[in-house]
């Protein structure tokens, strides 16, 4: 596999897609819009692409609508060419390519998450290269790192749409009361937790029963320490778990932990729970991936009061290392095209001009943060939004989740040190020897 470039960009195990397939809608049954069968072309004059997708107007209407008129729109401006589209929810969708993949018969176009759940189609040549679209000036058009996540053996197999980043969210009514402010570093970030517990008020909220929570923390703390490319390197084996980066990375894990930064019991807490409990004024911050982003914006089920509280800050550097426009985060669905599609050209055409028109209106009319840059001053949103878009475009580097990065049996592992590493049952030694053990017997 590629080696993660500027994309130290991390997603949840292809169950992330833990956090992906939470993205893109539930499981309610949708059928499909417009089904034909017909597949390449129609007639001498028509050529029709065959487009699968997760979105179904019950429960994704946001998103359905902006797919429909994309499509609209794609087929005005290319006369003889139409898009048929069937429709599927989350878990279908990904049942029927399973089935569609062993028969040969994948859609034209589709959608695919990054990472695990990509490789066995690209290994199985079902997925056909998009760096020809990509050099068409589409590049350019992506948050750093963003397009590495879909990448293999040198070439780009899906291009993505959407994208979260991971921020520490604050409530700005707390700090003002004891008289705090953003930190910068990591030392200052420490002092907020002292003057926090001083007052009895619960710094951060964590559920680390997810474990996956635990990780965001670890890999911010190591990107800071050891830059970009010292995880990515330890997993994708050209590097090592037992770099002192990590270790130290490890230790201040523990140092966090040790120091009351977390809520009380936050190892047997869910996530839900901890972000109840900031969304509850019982805990002043929370460091979370921006699908959270519409909780503190604009859903109207939350108190205003409390939106209007809350802000974000970068995880701040340590000891004087580390770049805060690094993020770890991780992309949503993206578009595929079929290799052995019959209509692999028009396929490609689209896929193209529907990720440059997603950009801005995933962003206005559902909430989305998507892959491509949007300039934040050029559309009506909240200023939480615009903040978050302006730290997109400008991010030098995006880790991708490292349980996404990892096997399904490794990212386990991970998983529960994380959760062993936080609970004080594991030294960082031992957390690090026990990833070095689980990569190597895969190789």
């Amino acid at each position: 596999m590629k080696k993660w470039k500027a994309f130290s960009m991390l997603a949840f195990s292809l169950g992330l897609v833990f956090l992906i397939a939470g993205c893109s809608g539930s499981d309610e049954s949708a059928g499909g819009d417009g089904d034909s069968e017909s597949s390449g072309s129609d007639s001498e004059d028509t050529k029709t692409i065959e487009f699968m997708h997760l979105w179904p107007e019950g429960s994704s209407k946001d998103h359905y609508d902006i797919v429909n008129e994309i499509i609209a729109d794609f087929e005005e401006e290319n006369s003889g060419v139409e898009v048929n589209l069937e429709v599927l929810s989350n878990e279908q969708y990904k049942d029927k390519m399973q089935v569609l993949s062993t028969s040969g018969e994948l859609p034209d176009v589709g959608m695919t998450w990054p990472a695990g759940y990509l490789e066995p189609y690209v290994e199985g040549e079902m997925f056909a290269p998009l760096d020809d679209v990509l050099d068409d000036g589409l590049q350019e058009e992506f948050v750093a790192g963003t397009t590495e996540a879909y990448a293999m053996n040198d070439n780009t197999y899906g291009l993505p749409l959407e994208l979260n980043i991971a921020t520490v969210f604050y409530n700005q009514s707390i700090f003002d009361e004891y008289g705090l402010e953003e930190p910068e570093t990591y030392e200052e970030f420490n002092n907020i937790v002292s003057t926090l517990n001083e007052n009895d008020v619960a710094p951060v909220a964590l559920g680390n029963k997810d474990r996956w929570t635990g990780s965001l923390w670890y890999m911010y703390l190591a990107d800071r320490i050891g830059g970009a490319e010292v995880l990515n390197s330890a997993i994708d084996r050209s590097g090592s778990f037992e770099d002192p980066a990590l270790i130290e990375a490890a230790a201040k894990s523990q140092e966090l932990a040790e120091a009351d930064t977390f809520i009380n019991g936050f190892n047997g807490l869910a996530d839900q729970e901890a972000k109840s409990m900031f969304m509850n004024n019982q805990a002043a911050m929370y460091l979370i991936a921006t699908w959270d982003l519409p909780n503190y914006t604009t859903n109207e089920d939350v108190p205003q009061e409390f939106r209007d509280s809350v802000d974000f800050f970068n995880f701040p550097t340590v000891d004087g290392e580390g770049d805060k426009s690094s993020f770890v985060g991780g992309p949503g669905v993206g578009l595929f095209v079929a290799e052995d599609s019959e209509v692999k050209d028009e396929s490609k055409e689209f896929v193209q001009y529907f990720t440059e028109q997603w950009g801005e209106k995933s962003v206005t009319q559902a909430g989305v943060i998507p892959a491509t840059k949007v300039d934040g001053e050029e559309v009506d949103l909240p200023d939480l939004y615009v903040e978050v878009l302006d730290e997109l475009n400008n991010a030098s580097n995006l880790t991708l989740f490292a349980d996404v990065q990892m096997s399904s049996g490794v990212a386990e592992e991970h998983l529960d040190g994380i959760q062993s590493l936080f609970g004080m049952e594991m030294t960082p030694e031992e957390f690090a020897e026990m990833h070095e053990e689980a990569l190597s017997a895969e190789e």
